[in-house]
């Protein structure tokens, strides 16, 4: 079977010297939801830009549907990242002047695909997390539970291979919280690959897997 996300004794270094990543190994397979966690600088941010694209490991390797982002170039890089991976942010990242539906059509936009496509596969992806109904509604009128599943629709639309969540639930309450973890859940359950950083214990219950973190490298893996 595939690995979307393979990562291979990759170290980061910034500014030649601070060291982010210390050999860290890894692997994400379809329909597996892993939580990363750990503190505040052990290495979750860095290790999702990597995964993202939004950065290249020091050493080892990062492979992303077996390509090697360390071999790419940033044309190439950008097209892997546009094309594969989807992203849902803590603070959700949707585009005030867009409504809920032109904010999830983005990534088809971007890709270049015709406009019945884009309506259907927004229609799907909306759908999909519960919030047809707020397709023509402005992100500045719906909540923030609202905003964090439209995001999710945004980041799955693409039907990417990998789907990183950085803090998905951090500034959601409870019940909006359970609901997004929900979906999450489901949809690994339905064969997509997910990788979520998290400090929430309720969050790190719903996953496949727990990778353990801190001073940039595993300490466990349960």
């Amino acid at each position: 079977m595939q690995q979307p996300v393979r990562v291979l004794h990759v170290v980061k270094h910034y500014d030649g010297a601070v060291l982010a990543l210390d050999d860290v190994s890894f692997s994400v397979a379809p329909g597996e939801l892993v939580a990363l966690l750990g503190p505040s600088g052990c290495g979750k941010s860095t290790l999702l830009n990597l995964i993202g694209c939004i950065d290249i490991p020091t050493s080892g390797e990062v492979l992303i549907d077996d390509a090697a982002t360390g071999l790419l170039s940033d044309d190439e890089l950008t097209r892997l990242r546009r094309d594969r991976i989807g992203t849902v942010f803590q603070f959700f990242n949707l585009l005030p002047t867009l409504s809920i539906g032109e904010n999830v059509a983005l990534p088809l936009v971007l890709q270049g695909r015709q406009r019945a496509e884009i309506d259907e596969r927004v229609t799907r992806a909306l759908a999909s997390v519960g919030i047809e109904a707020q397709r023509r509604a402005s992100p500045g009128t719906v909540s923030g539970g609202q905003l964090q599943r439209a995001a999710i629709a945004r980041a799955i639309v693409h039907e990417p291979s990998i789907l990183l969540a950085d803090e998905p639930t951090g500034n959601l309450d409870s019940g909006n919280g359970e609901i997004v973890l929900d979906i999450l859940r489901s949809l690994a359950d339905r064969g997509q690959s997910i990788l979520m950083a998290t400090h929430s214990a309720d969050a790190a219950a719903r996953a496949n897997r727990r990778i353990h973190m801190r001073d940039g490298h595993i300490e466990a893996i349960t």
